[in-house]
């Protein structure tokens, strides 16, 4: 049985002249998207913030993390959106069993084909969470920066949180994702070659973010957490695989969470039920709040989230 073990307090340049070169929207003349520094501070916040659940490495559970982390943050009273960003190949719709529901999709609002609340779908067993699915017919070169920073600043003035389902690697719709991100879990599995990529995503985000172009002068850096996936304890113990210490002595971030490997996962997803709410699901008593409570217990402490 997988559980969420919160541990500690825890492309872009463009190809058209259509297209806005995220260089470019560091001189935020005409910032779409309110300014970072905007949601540092609880009593001058103005939007929501936007959490960006990624990691370079494909497979290590970004998806089934980002629709049990919305889901978390909904269940605790905050109303919650989760976007795909995997333009082409999505499955966050299938995680949360919301697959035929999907009419239209990011693509489409990008477009100018549907308005935004059009294309959101709302969850049937958590009214604070809402899903807007990503394209499965159009490319990422459908992302700009542009339309992604018009979708977010239009999600950030309806929701509490705004949570970014990212995909694998650091091509167009990972760098989309990170882009206008204010905080960044780094999802990893514990062996080399998964936090070798979660390395270089960490240093893509301290970088080539919005916030990394402004400076520290003008906006603090975006929030980087380390969560665990399919993780061993007895496989760590026997040095099969890492370690949750040496996996943050790897990375230089603190673990927010840890996900044991569990044939419930496998379950969960076929049977589109996010992994944190599994104990209701079974009929028994969810800890799913308990659970989340950490993380936003950690962004109060910093006065980096609303209330």
């Amino acid at each position: 049985m997988a559980t969420l073990i919160l541990r500690q307090q825890s492309l872009f340049w463009a190809r058209g002249a259509s297209r806005r070169c995220f260089s470019a929207v560091a001189s935020h003349g005409d910032m779409v998207l309110s300014h970072p520094s905007s949601v540092d501070h609880y009593e001058s916040s103005v939007r929501g913030r936007i959490v960006c659940i990624t990691s370079g490495k494909g497979g290590v559970g970004k998806t089934t993390s980002a629709a049990s982390f919305a889901f978390g943050l909904a269940s605790r009273g905050h109303k919650t959106c989760v976007v795909d960003f995997d333009i082409g190949l999505r499955n966050l719709d299938i995680h949360l069993g919301m697959e035929r529901r999907v009419i239209f999709d990011f693509v489409n609002v990008l477009l100018g084909e549907c308005t935004l609340n059009q294309a959101l779908i709302k969850d049937k067993r958590e009214p604070m969470m809402s899903m807007l699915a990503a394209s499965q017919t159009r490319d990422k070169e459908s992302l700009t920066v542009d339309g992604v920073e018009k979708v977010l600043a239009d999600l950030s003035q309806q929701f509490d949180f705004v949570v970014l389902d990212s995909p694998a690697g650091i091509e167009s719709g990972a760098r989309h994702a990170m882009y206008f991100a204010d905080d960044a879990v780094i999802v990893t599995n514990p062996e080399l070659s998964s936090c070798r990529d979660a390395d270089k995503m960490v240093g893509f985000i301290s970088s080539r973010s919005r916030r990394a172009e402004m400076g520290e002068n003008e906006a603090k850096p975006v929030t980087q957490t380390l969560l665990i996936t399919r993780y061993d304890p007895v496989r760590a113990e026997a040095e099969e695989s890492l370690a949750i210490a040496d996996i943050e002595e790897l990375l230089g971030l603190p673990v927010v969470g840890v996900i044991p490997e569990s044939k419930s996962i496998l379950t969960c997803t076929n049977l589109g039920q996010p992994v944190i709410d599994y104990f209701n699901f079974r009929g028994g008593r969810s800890s799913s709040r308990g659970r989340i409570q950490t993380w936003f217990r950690r962004k109060q402490r910093t006065s980096l989230c609303h209330p």
